[in-house]
């Protein structure tokens, strides 16, 4: 693995990693295999931010900022957006390295502090090409969607990352890769993600004006995760190959005849009593879907903490029970009567791994373990065949 986990981070680390105020002698290293998984490392600070703006903002309005339901369907959005990460080293950092070691211009000092500060402003121009880029071109919005599905503008949403993003995402990385070294821009990469968190909210450094602007706004998007159907279905009845391309190359609102990036005019008028999509879901079935989130949350911590010694096959396993488990809990927040069944079925597995440990299989069966037992078959079969 690319990434590994850092064992004494200290409280005071923790809090300025949140903030992008780590300095370069604190997170320089000459290999990328020897960069922290900081991302991975500031799941604390992820729940306890979040608890401070729940108290801060009963204190100041009487009321809490989150919903249990768009809570619940954001961090697990963040967490099925890590998923792919506990298979191999991800696609940003695999394309960056393979630009790096063939077609490098020259080598910036890895251990220099200019070097660490022209990635710091690199990484983030090219997030602002992204991000902006991601809102103009309708494929990036079909993959960027996903983080402005929600209805709610809290610390919460910003862990409502996509799956897909990040497989448009690396291309605007690439030109880095001609002069700066891989270590030191695994390290800005992830800066620049949790960066953006605690930005994620109506109580941060805003005024007054913003303030009312934001009680106006009505959040969420009209497609969801239904985006890419959209696109295809669009791109399929669009006459003309012209026409074709511009559906997947230009605005998410583009139609023929239209602007690159669609007429104003076609967005929905906001009348400020839109009513947020809150189906009305029990309070026991709230506290059955917290419990088991909390439980599949420790389950996903357990295994990034360990991906290093499991198999490919636990690895698998488990993310396939986390996808599992997280769409239940999906449909539990949306009140959807065939929840019941998948539920059943969750459970059974669950019961089925807990008995032969749900962690048993997360921690006995790693790759060292596999080879064991693959050479004592392997010593057993040639014992047979001698004995016959």
């Amino acid at each position: 693995m690319v990434l590994h986990l850092q064992s004494n981070l200290t409280l005071s680390q923790g809090v300025r990693l949140m903030f992008y105020a780590l300095t370069p002698s604190e997170t320089t290293f000459r290999e990328v295999d020897q960069v922290y998984d900081y991302v991975q490392q500031a799941t604390p600070y992820f729940v306890g931010l979040m608890i401070i703006e729940l108290v801060v903002t009963w204190f100041q309005k009487g009321k809490t900022v989150f919903r249990i339901n768009d809570a619940l369907t954001s961090i697990s959005a963040g967490i099925l957006s890590r998923t792919p990460e506990l298979l191999g080293r991800g696609i940003e950092l695999t394309g960056y390295i393979y630009i790096w070691r063939n077609f490098r211009l020259f080598e910036l000092p890895w251990n220099s502090a200019w070097t660490w500060w022209l990635a710091l402003l690199g990484v983030d121009f090219a997030y602002y090409w992204l991000h902006r880029m991601s809102h103009e071109v309708n494929m990036l919005w079909a993959a960027h969607q996903v983080h402005h599905s929600s209805e709610d503008y809290n610390l919460s949403t910003a862990l409502r990352q996509s799956v897909l993003q990040k497989y448009f995402s690396w291309v605007f990385n690439l030109p880095m890769a001609l002069f700066i070294p891989p270590s030191v821009f695994a390290v800005h990469l992830q800066f620049n993600l949790l960066y953006q968190f605690w930005i994620h909210t109506e109580d941060g450094t805003i005024t007054a004006s913003t303030r009312i602007m934001l009680e106006l706004l009505s959040f969420g998007t009209g497609f969801s995760c239904h985006h890419l159907l959209y696109i295809l279905k669009t791109f399929w009845a669009t006459p003309g190959i012209c026409n074709k391309i511009s559906v997947l190359f230009k605005g998410p609102g583009w139609q023929p005849g239209k602007p690159r990036l669609g007429c104003l005019e076609d967005i929905p008028a906001i009348s400020g009593n839109e009513i947020p999509h809150n189906p009305h879901i029990p309070v026991w079935l709230q506290l059955y879907a917290v419990l088991h989130f909390i439980l599949i949350l420790g389950i996903y911590l357990h295994i990034f903490a360990h991906k290093s010694v499991l198999s490919e096959f636990t690895i698998l396993l488990g993310i396939g029970y986390i996808i599992l488990t997280l769409s239940s809990i999906g449909l539990m927040m949306e009140n959807r009567s065939e929840v019941a069944i998948l539920e059943i079925v969750r459970c059974c597995i669950f019961l089925f791994l807990e008995l032969g440990s749900l962690t048993g299989p997360l921690k006995l069966v790693t790759k060292d373990n596999v080879y064991v037992n693959a050479k004592r078959s392997s010593e057993l079969s040639l014992l047979s065949t001698s004995i016959q």
